[in-house]
C-alpha cells in the first residue's frame, strides 16, 4: 500500500474511534453506574429505597372490630390518604397496602411499622438498561457490546511508535489481561 492509502485508512479509524467513543459516551457512564450498583448488590439495594418507621397506636383494636373507617385512620398516622386492601395475617395483627408501601399493626403492642418503597433515581433506570429489562433493550445492547470492540480496537492504533501498540501499548495490552486471569485462576483454586 501507498502512504497515500495508509494516511487514509489512519484517518478514517481515528475518525471512526472519536465519534463512536463521543457517540456511546453516555451510554458507557450509565452501564458504568449501573455495574458498580449491581456489583455490590449484596450491601445496598440499587433499585429501590425502603424507608421504614416505627408508629405506636393509641388505643386497643382488635382484628374482629377493623372498619375501612379505622383502616383510614391508621393511613393518616402515616401520611397515606387512602389503602388498596388490608389483611389479618393473624389475630392480632393487620397489614395495610398502599401504593408502593405497607403499614403492618401489631394490636398486641400498640406497634406498626410502616415501610415505604421508592425508586432509587438514575440507578433504578440505568439497571433496567443494564440487565435488559426493557422490551426490545437487547438488540440495543448487542449493537452497543459490539460498538466497544470496534472503539476498542480502532482505539489500539491511533498512536504510532513507541507510545503506540508497537511500543508501550503492547506492554499495557498484556498488563489488562492479568487482572482477569488472576482471578479466574483464583475462582479455578477456591
Amino acid at each position: 500500500m501507498n502512504n497515500k492509502w495508509i494516511r487514509q485508512i489512519r484517518r478514517l479509524n481515528i475518525a471512526t474511534h472519536r465519534d463512536l467513543g463521543y457517540f456511546f459516551s453516555s451510554l458507557v457512564i450509565v452501564y458504568s453506574l449501573s455495574g458498580i450498583a449491581l456489583n455490590h448488590i449484596n450491601d445496598w439495594n440499587p433499585d429501590f429505597i425502603i424507608q421504614k418507621e416505627t408508629v405506636r397506636i393509641k388505643g386497643q383494636y382488635s382484628t374482629q372490630e377493623l372498619t375501612p373507617e379505622i383502616i383510614n385512620d391508621f393511613g393518616k398516622l402515616v401520611g397515606e390518604e387512602k389503602y388498596k386492601v388490608y389483611d389479618t395475617p393473624t389475630p392480632v395483627r393487620v397489614k395495610i397496602y398502599y401504593d408502593n408501601a405497607s403499614f403492618l399493626i401489631d394490636f398486641s403492642d400498640g406497634e406498626g411499622v410502616y415501610e415505604k418503597v421508592s425508586r432509587r433515581p438514575i440507578f433504578f433506570q440505568s439497571n433496567l438498561l443494564h440487565r435488559n429489562s426493557l422490551k426490545g433493550w437487547k438488540w440495543a445492547s448487542d449493537v452497543f457490546a459490539f460498538m466497544l470492540i470496534v472503539i476498542s480496537l480502532t482505539g489500539l492504533f491511533i498512536l504510532k511508535g513507541k507510545n503506540g501498540l508497537s511500543g508501550r501499548g503492547k506492554w499495557l495490552i498484556a498488563a489488562g489481561g492479568v487482572p482477569p486471569l488472576v482471578a479466574l485462576i483464583l475462582y479455578e483454586l477456591i
